[in-house]
């Protein structure tokens, strides 16, 4: 059985991907973006390679990789696919996986199916990633309350950006979450600057099983 952390967040850019880079190599795991809108920049799986400084065997191939960096479901629609939620299944791993969905929790990936309902079919604990900015307090506990909506375990909120300890209380507390810790904005951002900045930021034990 494979064990897995999945990432989401609240919005698209939100640093999802750089936090999965740096919790991938600290629990020196393997990596898995099941669906992949955009390909023209790069992809999420590029970027955790590049930034984890893991093998890339340990970077799993995607499921579906579509060309319009938009919405899965208009992705995939644009490029005449239709996305199978029986192929979206976890990868085996010999170590702990990391999971990042696309964009926010409610992103559609197929008709009415939303990533949300895949991650309620996992069960897997989930670690929601948050801004720092203003507006997050809404955006986090609504994001909190359609995790609870389907019984998806929470293990907990990682914020990224600059310190708003304000709000981060603020969302922890109403939203009854552990506040895992918050990444700062790297510069420059590369694998030595992400592995120093998520061991700062963070306790490994809140990753242990």
């Amino acid at each position: 059985m494979t064990h897995a952390i999945v990432v989401t967040a609240t919005d698209t850019d939100v640093g999802k991907t750089v936090f999965s880079a740096g919790l991938t190599r600290a629990i020196d795991g393997c990596y898995w973006k099941p669906v992949q809108a955009g390909l023209a920049d790069g992809t999420d799986s590029d970027t955790v390679r590049r930034l984890s400084g893991l093998p890339p065997e340990r970077i799993l191939p995607e499921a579906y990789k579509l060309n319009t960096p938009a919405s899965p479901h208009h992705a995939a629609a644009i490029d005449n696919v239709v996305i199978d939620p029986a192929l979206l299944v976890p990868p085996p791993c010999d170590r702990r996986l990391v999971i990042e969905g696309a964009g926010g929790l409610l992103v559609p990936l197929a008709g009415g199916l939303l990533f949300a309902d895949i991650f309620a079919q996992w069960r897997y604990e989930t670690i929601l990633v948050a801004r720092t900015a203003l507006g997050t307090i809404n955006h986090s506990l609504l994001t909190i309350e359609a995790l609870r909506a389907r019984d998806i375990p929470i293990l907990g909120i990682a914020f990224v950006g600059e310190a708003n300890e304000e709000s981060e209380r603020t969302i922890a507390g109403i939203g009854r979450v552990k506040r895992l810790g918050r990444l700062p904005r790297i510069d420059p951002l590369d694998a030595a600057g992400l592995a120093r900045a998520f061991d700062d930021a963070f306790d490994m034990k809140d990753f242990t099983p």
